[in-house]
């Protein structure tokens, strides 16, 4: 069994096995068995997301250099790796904002919508596609403007709704999502490439589906907006009411004959993490790739799971390492007038929902993070949770409950050094968690 012998190692072993899970999905790693051959006649490339910018790379140094290639790819601001800005390669990456759209992403859109008029059936359109897409590829519907889907994508964010019901709603105010960019390649074969950000790897849902049908509705988009209190202008409500902003169903003929391949996943990346954990001598063991809920509460029960092996050594022995993958939200409370807003994100929520339930349970370590390797829309991809986290944190006079209270977990961990910082991973496979008992 491999020892552990300084309070570094378990650190150490956590941010390796995050760093197993990003390099997992790097589509440099991924993409090429996934690539058809050089069509009769020309190969265009779109697409969008936190990984498309290596993507597009990985796509551009494996195809033929005597095979016509050109297009158009979207990525988060920052998202671009070096490489690509030093040597553009034949695929042009752009650069706009997320969470919410800006009018980068919109001009994007328009371009991308654009450059898929006059196809013939010998083209060939392969889509790369990842998690982020969703606010990247921003086209309103007829009659709505950008600051509408700002207004309605912002509320969306802070409601707790879960990742298919946002993007219900997104796929029905779009004019390019929900499967619309694909109908639009006709003639043309489209070759969908995805990285999987979302529970349960639905090709639908990763990124609204601008290139698959969708089996929503307009009646489903109306009543999640209803659940939710969620305002939306006229416009929007009569395409809603009317069905004019349906979306192309499953069996629409203009889908016949594409493909659509996920060439990484959430379960991959957590494979290739409890992969490394037992070369370390642990046993791994993978809870599940699709947990979801309020982050503080999915903190809670984690923390419960750990606190059970370390004192009763179950339902696991120690020592072990716990994974889990997925998308937890965080519903952001109120803040009272001329109160700022706390910092933080989904993987700070939750190790800060964990600590208060673990207590400094001796023997758990736990590294939360996003595979992007930023955790909402900070500069950091998560945190590590210790069995000293709560004790140092309060000789620096900060209590946990408090932090928790005002969705700051940012703050509380960065004066204890306890930020995972990655900088951008060019890649998107969701939320990562380990938990060590040692």
């Amino acid at each position: 069994m491999h020892a552990m012998t300084t309070t570094d190692e378990p650190r150490a072993l956590l941010r390796a096995l995050f760093d197993a899970a990003v390099a997992r999905a790097q589509p440099a790693q991924v993409i090429q068995r996934f690539l058809p051959p050089p069509p009769r006649g020309r190969t265009l490339v779109v697409g969008a997301g936190k990984a498309g910018g290596a993507m597009a790379a990985a796509l551009d140094a494996l195809w033929p250099r005597d095979a016509p290639l050109s297009g158009l790819v979207v990525t988060r601001y920052g998202h671009v790796p070096a490489a690509l800005r030093e040597r553009p390669g034949r695929i042009e990456v752009v650069e706009a904002s997320h969470p919410v759209p800006d009018d980068a992403g919109q001009r994007a859109a328009q371009r991308i919508a654009a450059l898929t008029q006059g196809l013939s059936a010998d083209d060939l359109v392969l889509c790369l596609i990842s998690g982020g897409g969703s606010a990247l590829l921003s086209l309103p519907a007829p009659g709505l403007t950008l600051e509408d889907k700002q207004r309605i994508n912002q509320a969306l964010l802070a409601s707790g709704a879960a990742i298919d019901e946002m993007n219900c709603v997104r796929k029905h105010l779009s004019a390019i999502k929900g499967g619309r960019l694909a109908a639009g390649c006709a003639p043309a074969r489209v070759v969908t490439l995805l990285i999987s950000d979302v529970p349960g790897d639905d090709p639908s849902i990763i990124a609204s589906g601008p290139t698959v049908p969708d089996a929503t509705t307009c009646a489903d988009a109306l009543r999640i907006l209803a659940r939710y209190d969620i305002a939306i202008p006229p416009a929007a409500r009569a395409g809603l009411d009317s069905g004019a902003f349906e979306t192309p169903k499953p069996g629409d003929p203009r889908f016949v004959g594409h493909e659509v391949h996920l060439i990484a996943t959430p379960q991959q990346s957590l494979e290739a993490a409890a992969a490394l954990a037992r070369e370390r001598g642990l046993d791994a063991h993978i809870l599940s790739d699709e947990i979801e809920g309020e982050s503080r509460e999915v903190g809670r029960v984690h923390a419960a799971i750990a606190r059970a092996v370390a004192r009763r050594g179950a339902p696991f022995a120690r020592p072990c390492v716990i994974l889990s993958g997925g998308e937890t939200t965080v519903t952001v409370k109120a803040r009272p007038a001329g109160v700022p807003a706390g910092r933080g994100g989904r993987a700070t929520e939750f190790l800060l929902g964990a600590a208060l339930a673990l207590q400094g349970e001796p023997g758990v370590h736990l590294l939360a993070a996003d595979t992007d390797g930023i955790d909402g829309v900070e500069d950091n991809a998560g945190a590590i949770v210790t069995p000293t986290t709560l004790a140092r944190a309060a000789g620096l006079g900060m209590t946990a409950a408090e932090f928790l209270d005002r969705n700051d977990a940012y703050n509380f961990f960065k004066p204890l050094g306890d930020l995972v910082v990655t900088g951008p991973t060019f890649t998107n496979v969701n939320d990562f968690r380990a938990l060590l008992i040692v």
